[in-house]
C-alpha cells in the first residue's frame, strides 16, 4: 500500500489486519513528498522498522485493540537542517460479513473456459535470439489469432510497431527485437481470436508483458562539485554536507540500492572527514581542524550500485570543503615601542599610525583590529582609531596639549579583535597585546590663556546699571602673569555686560531683568577676547545667569464674591510673577480687626484659602482687606467684597443686595406648609371643642367648679400645695405662651401672661370683660358656661396665627415657632377610664367608678375633682 503524505507531512493511515505477524510490510509512505534528501529515517516504536524507499515493516508480533494504533517516522536532513515527522495510524480492516449460501447457489452450471494466460516477462537488453517467443494464447474454438499493442513508459510517444507479432495460426507472441526498460517499462497487447469466417467467440484478452529490469544504468552524481564549509577547531560528529546520486534502473530494487565511501583525501594528511554508506552524509573526523594549516580538503567519492557489491556499477564524484575562519589567534603589535612628536595646541591632527600581526583570515571579524589606550590618557586629549583598509591604528590628538604642563606624554596602547574569540579545545587562553606610545610635546608661541576658560557669573535680577559683577583675567603661559594683555568683547552678542580693558572687571550695563525681551532665557554666553603684546590671542567665555529676585507681589486674582444664604465658603487664589522661591506658599491675613472677627480663614494649600463667616451676619455687602505674603516676605494687600445676599444662587443678586423685610429668618416651603396645616388642625380641635360644651349645656347645668370635667396640666416634678379653691380653671395654651384666668371677687379674667398684652376680653371690645355671665345672689358669682362660644375664640384666634404664621415665615431659624410647635414624647398606653373632656359621652362622664381604682399618686387629685 503506498500512503502519500497529506497536508505537509500531517498525518498518515494504513488499514491492516488485527493481527499483523513479525517482518510484515505494511504500507509504503512517499518520503520525498516531504522531505527531498532524508540523511536519517527512523521510528518512534521499536515495534516497526522504516526502509529508505518508505516501506514500513513489523520487527515483531504487533496486535491492534480497539482503537488504532499510531507511532511517528522521524526525518532529518543535517545540510538543510530540516527535521519532519509523519505521523503513521494503523486502523484495524473492517471485517467482510460473510454471505449466505443458499439452496440454489449450490448448483453447479456449465462455463465456458476463458483464454487468458499470466502475464509474460522479458528480460530488458536481451540477446536473443529473435525473433523471441514471449507467451503462446490459445482458444479452444478459434484458429486465426491477431493483436493490437500499446506500450507504457517514457517513451510512449514513440511508435512500437514491429516490436511484436503474433502467430496467425498458433497464437505464440514473438518479440523482434531487444527493449529498454528505461523506456518501455511495460506492455499491454490486446488479442484477438476468430473464426476462419471471421467470428470472434472470444472475448478480446488483455495480455501485459512486463520488462525485466537489467542493472544496465550506472548511478551518478547530482552535481558534478559538492561545495561545503565547515569552522575550524569543529568537533568529532559535526555533519559538513551530503552528497546525492541516482540510479536510472528499476526503484527498491538492488540495482538501485547506493552505496558511498570516499576514495581519497586532499592533501594526503590524517582523514579528516567521514562518509556515511548509506546516507552520503560527510561528517568531521579529525577532532582539531586548523584553517591556518589546510584551508580546505578536496575529497574523491564513489557511489556503486547493488548494495557497494564489486560487481555492481560506480560513478566517482568530487566534494570540496572549505574550512571556515573563526578568531582562534589574537593580533599582535609589529613593534613593543614607538615614539612621535607634536606641537603643544594643535588639535585634531594624526601623530602616528601603528600596525599589528593576526593569522587569522584577512578582511573577516576575527582578524579586524580594534585599539584602546588603556594607560596615559586621562584627560582625552587623544584618541586611536582603525584604518579599514589597512587595518592600521591612528593615534590622533583631539585636544590641545600644553608644553608648560607636560612636555611629553605616554600612552599605553593595546588591540583585540572585532569577533569574540574561540579557542580550539585543549587551547592555551590568548593573551592582550600592548604597545607603549611616547609622545614629545614641542613648544611653540601661544596667546593668552583665560583661566578659566569657561567663567560663571551669577547676577541678581534688577541690579543697577554699572554694578560690579566680577572680573575675568587671562595670563601668558610664558610669563604666567597678566601684564600687557587687554581685553574686549567683541560685537554681534548681547550687550548685557562690559568688561574693562585693563583690569578685566565686569560690570553690568543694563538693567537685567527675566521679563524682558531676550533676558526671558535667563542666561547668556558671552565671548572675550585677551590680546598680549605680539598680538597674540586668547579666548574665553562669561556665561551670565540671571537668579529670580523678589520684585512682585502677590495679589489676589478675583476679589468680588456673592455669598448666599448657605454661607458656602469663598476660595481666595493669588498670583505672584516671581519664581520660586519668592512665590508660594502664601500667607494670607485679615488686617481689620473688625473684619477679622466677624471672617475667618482657612487654608487650602500653597496659594489658595477658604473664606467664610465667623457666626451668622447680617446681610450686607462687605469689604474685607487681606494681605497676602510671599515665600520672599513681600506682602500685596488686597480688597475683598463679597456681597451677602438672601439668595440661593449668585444669579440671584444680580449685582445687588437683597435684605429681608421685617426679619433676617426665612422659612423653607415646607416648614410653612406645616405651619398652616398645624394652624388649621388646632381651629378643628376648638370648633369641635366649643360645639361639644354647647350641647352639654344645654341637657344640664353647669355648676361652679369646671373642674371636675378638666384634668389640670402641671410641668412640676415636685408635689405641690393642695389647691381646694373650685375658682381656678384650665385653660388652653396659645403660640407664645398660655395663660389663665382667676376668679377673683366679682368677675373673672383672662390675660395673657406673655405675648403682645392681647386678652380674650380686649378682642371682644368691652375693655376687661369677665370669662363668663355671673349671677348676683349672697355675693357668690356662679358659672354659667364653663367655655367662650366659636366666635370669641375665632376672633381672637385668627389675627394672632396669623401674624405668628408671618414672623415665621420671616424667620429662617424658626424661633418663632417655638413656642406653639411642641414635641412630647409618648407616655404609655391610654388609660381605661377613656374620654375625661368636656366633651365626653354623659354615661361616661356618669360612670365615675373608675376613681376608686386610681393609683395613690392621682387620689390628691381625685379628691380635690370631688370636693365641693
Amino acid at each position: 500500500v503506498l500512503s502519500l503524505c497529506c497536508e505537509a507531512c500531517k498525518k498518515v493511515i494504513f488499514h491492516v489486519p488485527s493481527q499483523l505477524e513479525a517482518e510484515t510490510l505494511v504500507g509504503r509512505v512517499d518520503l520525498k513528498e516531504c522531505l527531498q534528501s532524508a540523511e536519517f529515517i527512523g521510528s518512534s516504536d521499536e515495534n516497526f522498522k522504516v526502509l529508505e524507499d518508505g516501506s514500513v515493516y513489523t520487527t515483531s508480533a504487533v496486535s491492534l485493540s480497539a482503537e488504532e494504533k499510531t507511532f511517528t517516522i522521524l526525518l532529518k536532513d543535517s545540510q538543510e537542517q530540516v527535521q519532519k515527522k509523519i505521523h503513521v495510524s494503523l486502523v484495524e480492516e473492517e471485517k467482510k460479513p460473510q454471505k449466505t449460501r443458499h439452496a440454489r447457489d449450490t448448483i453447479l452450471k456449465r462455463t465456458k473456459r476463458r483464454w487468458g494466460p499470466i502475464p509474460s516477462v522479458m528480460i530488458e537488453n536481451s540477446l536473443g535470439p529473435f525473433p523471441l517467443q514471449i507467451q503462446q494464447v490459445q482458444s479452444d474454438t478459434a484458429q486465426n489469432y491477431t493483436i493490437y499493442y500499446s506500450a507504457s513508459g517514457p517513451g510512449i510517444d514513440q511508435d512500437p510497431k514491429g516490436l511484436f507479432y503474433i502467430e496467425r495460426e498458433t497464437g505464440n507472441i514473438f518479440a523482434t527485437r531487444a527493449v529498454d526498460r528505461e523506456q518501455y517499462p511495460s506492455f499491454q497487447i490486446i488479442c484477438f481470436a476468430t473464426t476462419p469466417d471471421g467470428y470472434s467467440p472470444e472475448v478480446p484478452l488483455v495480455h501485459t508483458i512486463r520488462i525485466e529490469d537489467d542493472n544496465d544504468n550506472a548511478p551518478y552524481f547530482t552535481q558534478d562539485v559538492f561545495q561545503f564549509s565547515v569552522p575550524e577547531n569543529s568537533k568529532p560528529g559535526v555533519v559538513v554536507g551530503r552528497v546525492t546520486a541516482e540510479d536510472r534502473d528499476e526503484p527498491y530494487t538492488l540495482h538501485t540500492t547506493l552505496k558511498y565511501r570516499i576514495v581519497s583525501q586532499t592533501p594526503p594528511v590524517t582523514p579528516a572527514f567521514s562518509l556515511h554508506g548509506d546516507t552520503g552524509v560527510i561528517a568531521v573526523l579529525l577532532p582539531q581542524l586548523d584553517r591556518e594549516l589546510v584551508p580546505s580538503y578536496t575529497l574523491l567519492v564513489e557511489v556503486r550500485d547493488m548494495a557497494g557489491q564489486p560487481f555492481g556499477l560506480c560513478t566517482t564524484g568530487t566534494a570540496v570543503i572549505r574550512i571556515e575562519d573563526t578568531n582562534d589567534n589574537a593580533p599582535s603589535f609589529r613593534q613593543l615601542q614607538y615614539e612621535t612628536r607634536v606641537e603643544e595646541n594643535r588639535v585634531n591632527v594624526e601623530v602616528l599610525r601603528v600596525s599589528v600581526v593576526d593569522l587569522d583570515e584577512p578582511g573577516s571579524p576575527g582578524s579586524g583590529a580594534v585599539y584602546e589606550i588603556i594607560r596615559g590618557n586621562d584627560d582625552q586629549s587623544f584618541e586611536i582609531t582603525t584604518d579599514r583598509n589597512t587595518n592600521e591604528g591612528i593615534l590622533c590628538v583631539v585636544k590641545g596639549l600644553d608644553y608648560e604642563s607636560a612636555k611629553q606624554r605616554v600612552l599605553v596602547i593595546a588591540v583585540n579583535n572585532e569577533a569574540p574569540y574561540a579557542l580550539a579545545p585543549h587551547s592555551q587562553q590568548v593573551s592582550q597585546s600592548t604597545s607603549t606610545v611616547t609622545v614629545h610635546v614641542m613648544d611653540v608661541d601661544e596667546g593668552p590663556v583665560f583661566k578659566p576658560c569657561l567663567l560663571r557669573i551669577d547676577v541678581k535680577e534688577c541690579e543697577d546699571i554699572g554694578t560690579s559683577i566680577g572680573r575675568y583675567v587671562a595670563e601668558d603661559p610664558e610669563t604666567g602673569n597678566s601684564e600687557g594683555i587687554s581685553y574686549r568683547i567683541p560685537p554681534g552678542q548681547c550687550n548685557w555686560i562690559s568688561i574693562d580693558e585693563r583690569s578685566g572687571e565686569v560690570r553690568t550695563i543694563k538693567v537685567l531683568d527675566r521679563d524682558v525681551g531676550e533676558m526671558r532665557r535667563g542666561q547668556c554666553n558671552i565671548t572675550v577676547l585677551a590680546v598680549d603684546r605680539n598680538g597674540k590671542t586668547g579666548t574665553g567665555t562669561i556665561q551670565v545667569y540671571i537668579h529670580p529676585g523678589n520684585k512682585n507681589y502677590p495679589r489676589i486674582t478675583k476679589t468680588d464674591f456673592t455669598m448666599c444664604r448657605d454661607r458656602k465658603p469663598i476660595c481666595l487664589t493669588a498670583q505672584d510673577g516671581d519664581e520660586s522661591p519668592y512665590s508660594t506658599p502664601f500667607v494670607y491675613r485679615i488686617t481689620d480687626r473688625n473684619m477679622a472677627s466677624m471672617w475667618k480663614i482657612t487654608r487650602h494649600n500653597d496659594n489658595s484659602v477658604y473664606l467664610a463667616p465667623r457666626d451668622d451676619v447680617p446681610y450686607g455687602v462687605y469689604d474685607i482687606p487681606i494681605s497676602v505674603t510671599d515665600n520672599g516676605g513681600k506682602v500685596g494687600e488686597s480688597q475683598v467684597r463679597v456681597n451677602v445676599c438672601d439668595c440661593t444662587a449668585p444669579s440671584d443678586c444680580n449685582g445687588t443686595t437683597r435684605y429681608l423685610s421685617g426679619g433676617n429668618v426665612t422659612l423653607g416651603i415646607w416648614a410653612i406648609l406645616a405651619m398652616i396645616l398645624g394652624s388649621l388642625l388646632l381651629l378643628l380641635i376648638l370648633i369641635t371643642i366649643c360645639g361639644c360644651c354647647g350641647a352639654g349645656a344645654m341637657q344640664r347645668h353647669v355648676t361652679d367648679d369646671c373642674a371636675n370635667h378638666n384634668l389640670i396640666i402641671s410641668n412640676t416634678e415636685a408635689p405641690g400645695e393642695e389647691v381646694m379653691d373650685h375658682n381656678i380653671i384650665p385653660l388652653q395654651n396659645t403660640c407664645d405662651q398660655g395663660g389663665y384666668g382667676v376668679k377673683t371677687g366679682d368677675q373673672q379674667t383672662f390675660e395673657m401672661v406673655k405675648g403682645r398684652g392681647h386678652t380674650l376680653e380686649s378682642v371682644k371690645g368691652g375693655g376687661h370683660q369677665t370669662l363668663g355671665s355671673v349671677k348676683e345672689g349672697g355675693g357668690q358669682p356662679m358659672m354659667e358656661t364653663c367655655r367662650y362660644s366659636y366666635s370669641e375664640w375665632h376672633n381672637f384666634t385668627h389675627p394672632r396665627l396669623g401674624e405668628k404664621v408671618h414672623l415665621c415665615r420671616q424667620d429662617e431659624e424658626q424661633k418663632h415657632s417655638e413656642d406653639y410647635l411642641l414635641s412630647y414624647n409618648y407616655e404609655g398606653k391610654g388609660s381605661l377610664a377613656g374620654s375625661v373632656g368636656c366633651c365626653s359621652d354623659q354615661h361616661e362622664e356618669e360612670a365615675l367608678d373608675f376613681l376608686d381604682q386610681l393609683e395613690p399618686k392621682f387620689r390628691t387629685l381625685a379628691e380635690t375633682c370631688i370636693k365641693r
